[in-house]
């Protein structure tokens, strides 16, 4: 059979589909914690107290930080074996088949592959509201439908509302513990989910932020072969954000599609070596979620006993009602030279605000309850020559819209 003649029939057909995966893939930039946080950013002055897009202030730990001192001198080397080495790691530790598992530079890029994957102009993508918007501007690109709900009184994503607003959905995303709120979706929830969505459809969970807390993790749902991907970073309680590691871990047919669009490539040898080295230290999570856990609960005292009000969090951020618009206090703030975190438009009045160590945290306390007495401000001014350009991670800036 002749070239075109082939092409006339399926194979043309899956030609122009994944041309045209290819090229959803390039029209698109992809949203991270840290370009949404730029968007609301100042610039820094020196001594800045910086809680506003959900790092981790420890960096990463003294073992990662020696890994990646030991491996720059490769880098000029591809070094495949060390994403060998990685995998075998974590699914040993997470008794998980390898072929469930697939690594990226952080969990923004398998989100956003995850939506382009299943959803599309006549698969809708449900989320909660508050919630983190990468997915919607994914969405955005494949033409979906984007379905908004509000949390439940307990802050929790509402599983029956997400089921009644879109009965064409094609993508549930979870976000436990929920970023901005810190709070958790539990567990029967999601099997409640998994149970009476559309046929066809997945449930895409976010655990950016599980190992602050105390919730169960969805990886049993993925083991038991359910339309389930979990989402894993690097990025925060093992303070990697700028070094990028995170991961998808589903069944082997569900991340084939996510490949449709990510294609592979290699890892950076220090993100694979530093998150190595960070996995097989046995005391790392228990003793930073230790940390972050105690910081955040003096805030909250602090805050109560001031009588301010603040959504409880298990996360390493937490929603606090300003009473007043957010905007005005988030600027009031950095005017003290702490920046706090970017508004939620369902929640005009709440900013968020990271978990910093204890010094950031009390000089978040003097400096919030000055601007709330309505105290003149004092310090630095953002730059207005210099707020004019929008920064992104990949090193490029725009003007402003």
């Amino acid at each position: 059979m002749k070239t075109n003649e082939i092409l006339s029939n399926g194979s043309r057909r899956t030609f122009l589909q994944l041309s045209a995966a290819a090229t959803a893939a390039m029209a698109f930039r992809i949203a991270t914690e840290a370009s949404l946080a730029a968007e609301e950013r100042f610039v820094f002055h020196p001594g800045a107290v910086v809680i506003d897009a959900n790092e981790n202030p420890l960096g990463p730990c003294d073992a990662a930080r020696k890994a990646i001192v030991d491996m720059a001198p490769q880098g000029g080397r591809y070094s495949y074996w060390l994403h060998e080495e990685f995998v075998k790691t974590y699914t040993e530790m997470e008794d998980l088949k390898p072929e469930y598992l697939r690594v990226f530079p952080g969990s923004s890029e398998p989100l956003h592959f995850s939506v382009l994957s299943f959803t599309s102009p006549t698969k809708s993508y449900v989320t909660a509201d508050p919630g983190y918007e990468a997915g919607m501007r994914a969405a955005k690109v494949s033409g979906a439908r984007v379905v908004k709900t509000p949390l439940t009184k307990s802050y929790a994503h509402d599983v029956k509302a997400m089921l009644a607003a879109a009965p064409d959905a094609g993508l549930f995303y979870i976000c436990t513990p929920n970023n901005p709120t810190g709070t958790m979706t539990s567990h029967s929830d999601i099997e409640q989910l998994l149970a009476a969505k559309p046929k066809g459809s997945v449930v895409l969970v976010d655990e950016a932020y599980i190992h602050f807390s105390d919730g169960l993790s969805a990886l049993d749902l993925v083991k038991a072969n359910q339309d389930v991907i979990v989402l894993r970073t690097f990025s925060k309680i093992y303070g990697m954000a700028g070094i990028r590691c995170g991961m998808a871990i589903a069944r082997p047919d569900l991340l084939a599609k996510l490949e449709t669009f990510s294609g592979w490539s290699a890892m950076p040898i220090t993100a694979m070596a530093a998150a190595t080295a960070s996995l097989k230290h046995e005391h790392l999570v228990p003793e930073r979620k230790q940390v972050n856990a105690a910081i955040r609960q003096k805030t909250f005292d602090w805050l109560a006993s001031q009588g301010y009000s603040f959504v409880p969090s298990q996360s390493n951020c937490f929603m606090l009602d300003a009473k007043r618009p957010a905007k005005e206090v988030i600027d009031a703030m950095a005017k003290r030279n702490v920046y706090i975190g970017r508004p939620w438009p369902i929640w005009p009045t709440h900013v968020r605000i990271t978990v910093g160590t204890q010094p950031e945290m009390e000089a978040f306390q003097a400096a919030f309850d000055a601007v709330m007495k309505n105290s003149t401000t004092t310090g630095y001014a953002p730059s207005p020559s210099l707020k004019t350009r929008r920064s992104y991670p990949d090193g490029q800036s725009w003007p402003n819209a």
